[in-house]
């Protein structure tokens, strides 16, 4: 309120005028005790967030690839992506089971529950890591020898960063189902990047090599340190707010949850990353860290997604356990809003930008900026319909959204395994862009479909059962 209160004896009548309404909102949503000013609040802290991890991503990323060679470069993101793939994929859905099922706990004073759930979890997902990550360094050492010799160091380094990784999934679900998006977002997306570019600099400068095993032992040292951290803070957030004598464990109702969740995440993960690692497979590690360059450069419009998906998902939890189909219909038509236009007006920008950002990772990086125009197509396609996982998600439609992303992963899959070797990049690019289409198209229609809700861009925010009926009427 200060900011704004300033804000107002500084500046010009004539826009004071013009801001008034603006400034009216914000502050309403600064001070308001509702759930749908909760959930802007917390859209607007991870926004923020997003913005800043975006610039540090961005910039690490640029000096990453200048300090390493296009080459060491694309091993170090080829081995990373994996990584970070198996990592999250190792809890087993159990962190978006806990932002599924704390909310409706923290409701009904089940403080035990919590408690439990929060230690279930924790321990399901380190104890998943640990043996995935053990099979595959047997993998490594029976099939090491048909494995490109540049990447067999980088991925038995990265099979250590597995339960850690996972670990801080759960721990992010924990602080966003509690409405803390500060101890969710920035330990992974601000300070793990820093440390990552921190490490590898300090390599350097002590005499190591500039190459992809510095990389991904500096990416181990800084996700062990900033998990670690993450654990300390929230744990005792949760004890002080949480004060149960007792634990309880429903492991088998979580599990039932978690697993589709897990069914769902797998497939989107696959299919939001399927386009690096196949580069990796079928071009050379040059190839791979343009091709990275310019997706990580288009993630600057991601972020918009991920900001509302971060806030909306413990709104949606609390609509739909509830019977206002009004609410929730009009609920998801903002949060359409809140990811389309401001997805559009960056990526028009991001696009603009392109041959300069591209130029900042190295002269042989430029040839990404039509791979940039490709894949903002996607983008769009997939602002268009705004976080409708996440809404089916939290509405108990798991296994449609799991058959969602399966379709959307065998077409990329496919498109990618076509395209690529007829087009090289562009061609992954293009497949890549065209999963997005279909993902974004069943996703609006089963969003319609099932809960009568037409979550689309250019839809009213009236359920459209009940449209219908007025009309009828």
């Amino acid at each position: 309120m200060t900011l704004i209160d300033t804000a107002g004896r500084l500046l010009p009548p004539r826009y004071m005028a013009r801001l008034t309404p603006v400034f009216d909102r914000l502050a309403s949503i600064a001070t308001a005790t509702d759930e749908t000013s909760a959930a802007q609040r917390m859209a607007i802290i991870a926004f923020a967030i997003r913005i800043v991890s975006a610039a540090i991503a961005f910039v690490s990323q640029i000096i990453l690839a200048r300090l390493m060679g296009d080459f060491e470069y694309g091993v170090f993101v080829f081995v990373w992506v994996i990584a970070i793939i198996l990592g999250n994929l190792s809890c087993l859905g159990f962190h978006t089971a806990v932002i599924r099922f704390l909310p409706q706990y923290r409701s009904a004073g089940a403080d035990e529950a919590i408690i439990g759930l929060a230690i279930t979890a924790r321990i399901f997902a380190m104890v998943s890591a640990t043996l995935i990550a053990a099979t595959g360094i047997a993998a490594l050492y029976f099939l090491g020898d048909r494995i490109e010799s540049h990447y067999v160091q980088p991925l038995f380094v990265g099979a250590f960063v597995l339960p850690m990784i996972a670990l801080g999934d759960v721990l992010d679900g924990t602080a966003r189902a509690n409405g803390w998006p500060v101890n969710a977002l920035s330990p992974t997306y601000i300070i793990r990047p820093l440390l990552i570019l921190a490490f590898v600099a300090g390599a350097i400068w002590l005499g190591r090599m500039a190459d992809a095993n510095t990389a991904i032992v500096a990416a181990l040292a800084a996700t062990y340190f900033t998990t670690l951290a993450q654990f300390l803070v929230i744990t005792t957030r949760l004890r002080n707010r949480f004060p149960a004598q007792q634990v309880e464990v429903h492991f088998k109702t979580w599990l039932m949850v978690a697993f589709p969740i897990f069914l769902i995440e797998g497939f989107y993960f696959m299919l939001t990353n399927a386009d690096v690692i196949i580069v990796g497979i079928y071009l050379p590690p040059e190839k791979v860290a343009v091709y990275f360059a310019a997706a990580k450069t288009m993630a600057l419009v991601h972020f918009v997604y991920f900001a509302v998906k971060a806030a909306a998902a413990q709104r949606f939890s609390a609509l739909v356990s509830g019977e206002d189909r009004v609410a929730l219909a009009s609920f998801a038509q903002q949060t359409v809003q809140w990811t389309f236009w401001p997805s559009l007006i960056v990526g028009g920008l991001v696009i603009a930008a392109g041959p300069f950002l591209l130029s900042l990772f190295g002269p042989s990086f430029q040839e990404g900026h039509l791979l940039m125009v490709i894949l903002f197509a996607g983008i769009i396609a997939k602002a268009m319909i705004g976080p409708g996982e996440v809404l089916l998600t939290m509405a108990g439609e798991l296994k449609i959204c799991a058959t969602i992303y399966a379709a959307a992963l065998v077409a990329n899959l496919c498109l990618n395994i076509v395209l690529i070797p007829l087009w090289g990049l562009h061609g992954a690019a293009t497949a890549t862009a065209g999963a997005m289409v279909v993902e974004a198209a069943l996703l609006h229609l089963v969003i319609r479909r099932r809960l009568g809700i037409a979550m689309f861009i250019a839809s009213a925010a009236l359920p459209v059962r009940s449209a219908s009926s007025a009309e009828a009427g």
